[in-house]
Order: C-alpha cells, then structure tokens, then sequence
C-alpha cells in the first residue's frame, strides 16, 4: 500500500461535484475511488458541492447529488460544504497573494487581453499582461478589473501523480491566469485550492480532464505557503468504441442506471473495474474492493465501458439479492409503466421472482418476466398458442390438468415431475405440448419453465387458465 502522505496524515479525500444537472457516470467513478481510499487507509471521504455557478446551480441538482450518492452507498463523512459560502475565504486568499506581490490587479478590456494574449504568444510564451509590472493612477484601482496570478517566467511547475506519474508544466506556458473576475467571484482554480486546504484534503483523486489545472493549483499552493496535496487524475470512461463516452453510447449518469434496472452494489463493482482491478477478478464485495484498493494502482489508459460484463455483474447481484428486496424493486418497475400489480397478485409476483431471477440482467427485464403472473383471467391468447391448440393438443392438454390436479405438493419439483410423467404416459415428449401450454399459462408474453410458471400462478390460478383456454370455441 502507497503511504498516505509524505507526512503520513491521515488520508482525506473528497468528491466536488457541481449541482448543474444528473451526476455522470465518471463522477460516480471518481466517487468511489475516493470512498475507497478513504477507507482502505481508515481516513475521512468528504463531501464538497461546487455551488459557485450561481445561474446554473439548483436545489434540484443538489439533492440528484446527495440521492445518488446516497443510492450507491457511497457514504461521506460530515457535513457537505458548500463553496458559495466560502466565498469570503476565497477573496481572503486573493488580498493576500496581492499583499505578497504574488498576484496583480489588471485593467485590459477584452480587446486588449486578446492583444496581450496573441502578442506573448509571438514572443514564446503564455499571457503575460503589461498591468503585472504597472501601477495603476487616479481612479483606476475604482474602475472594473480582474486579479492574475503573477506566473513565474522561468522554471517549470512540477505535479507528481499517482497515476500518472511526474507531470511538468513549463511556466512560460502558463498564463497570468484570473484569480478574481470583474463581478468580484473567484474562479475555479482558486477556490478549490483554498477548500481543499481548509477542508485537509491530502489526496486529489479526479479525472484526467481536471489535469491542466494541477499545474496552476500548485503554484496556488506554493504561493499561500500550504502543503500541496498528492494527486491522481483517473482515465477517462470511453465508449465500447473507444470515444469519449456519450449519449450515443446509452446511459451516461447514476440516475438512467438506476432506472434501467441496474443494482447499486453491482454498479459499484462494475465501476471498480473501470481503470482499476484485481487480477481476474471480475465478482468482489466492498470489503474485498476496500481491503485490496489502491490508488496507485489505478490504470493510464481510458476504461472502455463494456455492456456485457456490466449486464453480466448485474445478473450475479440479482441473483444473489434477497427477493423481498427485488420485490420492492420488480413492485416499482411495474408502477413505473402504468401497470401496477393488480389487487391479488401480489403473492403471485412473490413466488414468481425466486423463479425467474436467473434469467434477468436488469431489474426491468426481471420486472418483464414476472408479467405472465399480473394478467386476470381469461386470458387472451396470442395466435401462435390458437394454431397450437388443434383438437390432439386440447385433448392431452386436458388429461394433464386432470393429472395436475391430482397433485398434492405444488412445488416446481412435484410439478416437474408430473409433467415428466405425464409426457412418458402419453409416449411423447414435452415439446408437443409443452408449447401450447406456456402459451395457456402466460398469454404470449415471457415465461419461466413450465414447472416454474405453474408454481408461481398456484394451483387455482393455474387450472384456472387451462380451463378457460380449453373452453373457448375452437
């Protein structure tokens, strides 16, 4: 295991998302994988909401945020910070860099800043702006302005990462970046650097695409005289086909997971696997994932989000799952599509799930093929099971309901065994009418074996549905 920090503090990390819309899936990611070294190490996980884009923020996305957190089980510790509260803190920052000459009040309009940007840039470096080394007059300090970090022209600024090994950034080619902006707000690079300090975040674990802002967050650090924290930037989530992964590759955040039918604890193992692994493992618990856990094991290259070894984890779940769990959850998929389980079914859909649980890759596929259980009778029959039903097929169809109702046990087993006893009296096998019958037993839709389905309709039910698909007119 990689030591905490070079001071071997206790490990700190956070999550910061914004409350701007549905929480992504590579935010879920980078969740987890601070959650997990938080407590693979026995620190903190922590919890910051980057509320600071005032027009796009919403109470609404705040709690998309908490619920899907809160739905993966990834648990924080603490109280959640919020960053438009700490605005003072931020500006507090900023007088002190100007204070130290390490940050400068800058007067250029739009205009000349492009001039400024494209005139540096002729001369081999970033923008530098011609207010660094100028002291302003009369009433300039009173007019709009923003505040620059004051960029070192020489050296270069050095981020070591767990993942991606020793990064360098040539200073000359940052630029003389905006501490405060005109209306008085900090930008991002700023405020992070001062919450992270104050909130004792020794370990940044975030994308790749948070990178470039490394360089510029340890020269922050450097100037306001605090410890730099250890980074890692995590791989980007790709598409099966290799691009960055988006909406034409199907679900991008925790909530459309959730409403596909997906479990969290296998989201959860699923999304440990992307970028980071143990051996072959592909099935673990959160103790295994905890215990083996280690950021700086964590893979360079971006992590292709496969559907199959998804659907395949999420099966595993399902089927290991407590049924009155999935219960509640089969309960809801159905609500969901305007078909509420009918008065009296419910003890039916309770036998039906054990049954067919196996089968199902999603909670929604789960909830397709617990239907056959919710019709009422009669049932309409679809074509296919009217050609089936010829007069040799209703005649042996109905010798099995006589047989079936000798049966004393209504278990799968018993049932099983009736069918096959039945099929060896009549000197055929199941496949001349076992067709027929599932068709008789669900109405078309997807159903279990034959055992399984009349086990979960019950006896009633289940002679029932022979009798009236027997009776109607040929």
């Amino acid at each position: 295991m990689s030591s905490p920090s070079a001071a071997d503090k206790p490990v700190v990390t956070r999550i910061a998302p914004s409350p701007t819309g549905a929480m992504h899936i590579g935010n879920a990611r980078a969740a987890l994988f601070n959650w997990l070294y938080a407590r693979h190490t026995g620190g903190k996980f922590l919890l910051r909401v980057e509320d600071t884009d005032r027009e796009r923020s919403t109470e609404d996305s705040v709690a998309i945020i908490f619920e899907s957190l809160t739905w993966l089980g990834l648990d924080w510790d603490g109280e959640p910070v919020f960053q438009f509260a700490r605005a003072p803190l931020h500006k507090a920052a900023v007088q002190r860099m100007l204070d130290a000459g390490q940050a400068y009040r800058c007067y250029m309009t739009v205009e000349e800043s492009d001039a400024a940007r494209e005139a540096s840039r002729a001369a081999g470096h970033a923008l530098r702006s011609p207010w660094r080394d100028r002291q302003p007059a009369g009433d300039l300090p009173n007019t709009p302005h923003v505040v620059r970090f004051r960029t070192p022209d020489e050296g270069e600024t050095v981020v070591e990462d767990l993942v991606r090994g020793t990064v360098r950034f040539p200073n000359k080619d940052l630029e003389d970046f905006v501490l405060l902006r005109t209306d008085g707000t900090t930008i991002y690079n700023l405020a992070v650097t001062v919450d992270d300090h104050d909130m004792g975040v020794t370990h940044v674990i975030r994308g790749e695409e948070h990178l470039s802002n490394a360089g510029r967050q340890v020269l922050l650090y450097k100037a306001l005289g605090w410890e730099t924290p250890t980074f890692a930037h995590l791989p980007l989530i790709l598409g099966k086909d290799g691009g960055k992964l988006s909406k034409r590759h199907g679900a991008q955040s925790v909530g459309e997971f959730k409403a596909m039918g997906y479990l969290p604890e296998a989201l959860r193992n699923y999304l440990a696997k992307l970028g980071w692994g143990h051996g072959d493992d592909e099935i673990f618990s959160d103790e295994d994932a905890i215990a083996w856990f280690d950021v700086s094991d964590v893979v360079k290259g971006g992590a292709r989000l496969d559907w199959d070894k998804l659907n395949f984890v999420n099966n595993h779940y399902i089927r290991t799952a407590d049924d009155t769990r999935l219960y509640g959850m089969v309960e809801q998929a159905h609500h969901g599509r305007g078909e509420p389980v009918p008065a009296g079914k419910a003890d039916a859909l309770a036998r039906a799930i054990p049954l067919v649980k196996d089968g199902a890759k999603t909670i929604l596929e789960l909830a397709d093929l617990t239907v056959f259980v919710l019709k009422s009778r009669p049932l309409e029959l679809d074509a296919k099971t009217v050609t089936l039903l010829n007069d040799e097929t209703r005649e042996r169809l109905l010798r099995l309901r006589q047989a079936l109702e000798t049966v004393t046990e209504w278990t799968k087993p018993g049932l099983d065994q009736t069918i096959r006893d039945f099929a060896q009296s009549e000197g055929v096998g199941i496949g001349k009418f076992g067709q027929a019958l599932r068709g008789v037993l669900s109405g078309g839709v997807a159903a279990p074996d034959l055992a399984s389905a009349l086990s979960a309709l019950a006896r009633e039910e289940s002679l029932g549905r022979l009798d009236d698909a027997l009776s109607q007119s040929r």
